[in-house]
């Protein structure tokens, strides 16, 4: 392998161990059962590539190679082995989810970079790979997606693959490439948190409280 294959690589094994904890803390908040919570934190880790592979006509990742199973069973056990520290840790699920979506922006981005596609596409597919599992986690879990609530969390993987396009362009290696792009969404999501930066609402209109009447 070289050495781009082993920081690849290695973002996805962080990724999926990321995404599993934050989809099985979730699911242990909702009380679900040790099969459930493999079942979240398995589809929050693979979701967001799973589509990804589909739309680029392409080997869906997980299903020829075992590790990502084997990981999130590895992530359920350790949620359950450091339960009591993972729910006196109230940042908990943030802190995982956060680096789950900086490691799978990465992984959309070069993918589909490696199969010759433009950058624009590139961005929406490491959005897609970084946003959709989470989408996937809240609707199991019954709540609403994270993504279509206030909080900073699509527009961070958007300005991370920007800033990708942006080392692309300078001439830097992959590696550089990705672990700028890495940084800027974590940076971004801390940074959003922090000052209390929100994307608009879309308020109610003057008249649907009546029906529209």
């Amino acid at each position: 392998m070289t050495i781009e294959q082993i920081f690849l690589f290695t973002l996805e094994m962080i990724g999926t161990v990321a995404f599993a904890i934050s989809g099985i803390r979730m699911s242990a908040a909702k009380h679900f059962d040790w099969f459930g919570a493999y079942t979240v934190g398995l589809v929050t880790a693979i979701g967001g590539g799973t589509l990804r592979d589909l739309m680029l006509d392409c080997p869906v990742f997980w299903m020829s190679n075992f590790w990502y199973l084997g990981v999130t069973g590895l992530s359920l056990v350790a949620v359950i082995a450091l339960k009591k520290y993972l729910l006196r840790l109230s940042t908990t699920i943030f802190i995982f989810d956060t680096i789950g979506l900086a490691m799978f922006v990465v992984i959309g981005v070069q993918k589909t970079l490696l199969f010759g596609h433009p950058m624009w596409l590139a961005i929406l597919m490491g959005t897609i790979t970084g946003a959709l599992g989470g989408i996937l986690r809240d609707i199991l879990i019954n709540d609403v997606p994270l993504i279509f609530r206030k909080d900073v969390y699509a527009t961070a993987c958007i300005a991370g693959g920007l800033v990708y396009w942006l080392m692309m362009i300078a001439g830097f290696n992959e590696i550089v490439q990705g672990s700028a792009c890495a940084v800027t969404v974590i940076a971004v999501r801390l940074l959003a948190v922090h000052y209390g930066w929100s994307i608009p609402m879309l308020r109610n209109f003057p008249d649907d409280n009546d029906g529209g009447q």
